[in-house]
C-alpha cells in the first residue's frame, strides 16, 4: 500500500519540478533570448540546482523544443475544438481569434517565444514549425470547405489560402505586441486588434447579401446589354465622326 501510493506521489513531484523549470525556461527566453540564455539562468529563475535542470533536458535547445511543442499542442486543442463546433462561419472566425489573443493576455512571454524565438534559435531548425503549421492550415481549412459547401463562403476563395491567410493575419497581428509597436497593457487595444483581424478577414471572405447565389452569374455578365460600360462604348462608338 505505501509503495502504490508513493509512485504518484513522486510522479506528481518530478512533473511538477519539470513544470517549475520549463516556466522558469519560458521567463528567461523571452527576457534574454535564445542566445542570451544560459541553463544557469534557468536554473536560477526556478529556484532549483544547476544539475537539476540537465537531469530533465540535455541542452536549452530541448527546453525551447519542449516549449514550443507544450504551447502550439494547446493551441491546436483549443482552435480545433472551435473549427469543428457548430455555428456560423463568422463566430467561428472571431473565436479562433479570441483563443489567440486570449493566449497572450495570459501569457505573453510563452507567444513571444512562440512567434519570435522559436524562429531565430538553432533549435527552430529541428522544431518541425512547417508541419506545426500545415495541420494548424488544414485543420481550418476542413471547417471553410464546409462554410463555403454552405454557401458562407464566397464561390472563389479557396478554403486553404482563406486559412493560410487568417493565421497569418492572427500571427502578424500578434507580432505587433510582441516586438512593441502595440503595448500589450492595453486590454482595449487587444480587443480592438482582435476585432479588426476579424472583421478585415470577414469582410474579404464571405458571401455578401447582394452576391448572387453560388453558380449564379451576376445580371452584369449574364445580360451583357445591361452592361453600363458596354452602354458607354456603344454610345462613344456611334458618336464618333465618319472619315471625309
Amino acid at each position: 500500500m505505501g509503495q502504490q501510493k508513493s509512485a504518484p506521489e513522486g510522479g506528481t513531484r518530478e512533473s511538477e519540478r519539470r513544470r517549475t523549470i520549463l516556466r522558469a525556461a519560458i521567463d528567461v527566453f523571452a527576457r534574454k533570448g535564445y542566445h542570451g540564455c544560459r541553463i544557469a539562468d534557468v536554473a536560477k529563475e526556478a529556484g532549483v540546482a544547476y544539475g537539476l535542470v540537465y537531469h530533465y533536458f540535455k541542452n536549452k535547445d530541448e527546453l525551447l523544443e519542449t516549449v514550443f511543442e507544450t504551447g502550439w499542442s494547446g493551441f491546436i486543442a483549443r482552435a480545433r475544438l472551435v473549427a469543428e463546433s457548430e455555428g456560423p462561419l463568422v463566430e467561428k472566425v472571431r473565436r479562433i481569434a479570441d483563443v489567440a489573443f486570449e493566449a497572450y493576455r495570459v501569457d505573453p512571454r510563452a507567444v513571444k517565444v512562440l512567434i519570435l524565438e522559436i524562429a531565430r534559435s538553432p533549435a527552430g531548425a529541428r522544431i518541425n514549425r512547417q508541419t506545426a503549421f500545415v495541420d494548424v492550415i488544414r485543420l481550418s481549412a476542413q471547417m471553410f470547405t464546409r462554410a463555403k459547401e454552405a454557401g458562407e463562403l464566397r464561390p472563389d476563395v479557396d478554403p486553404l489560402l482563406a486559412s493560410a491567410l487568417l493565421f497569418g493575419s492572427i500571427e502578424m497581428g500578434l507580432t505587433a505586441f510582441v516586438v512593441g509597436l502595440a503595448d500589450a497593457r492595453d486590454t482595449v487595444m487587444l480587443e480592438r486588434a482582435k476585432a479588426q483581424i476579424a472583421d478585415s478577414f470577414l469582410h474579404g471572405v464571405l458571401v455578401s447579401r447582394s452576391e448572387p447565389p453560388q453558380g449564379e452569374l451576376p445580371k452584369s455578365e449574364a445580360s451583357p446589354e445591361v452592361s453600363p460600360w458596354k452602354r458607354e462604348k456603344s454610345g462613344t462608338k456611334s458618336k464618333a465622326p465618319k472619315r471625309t
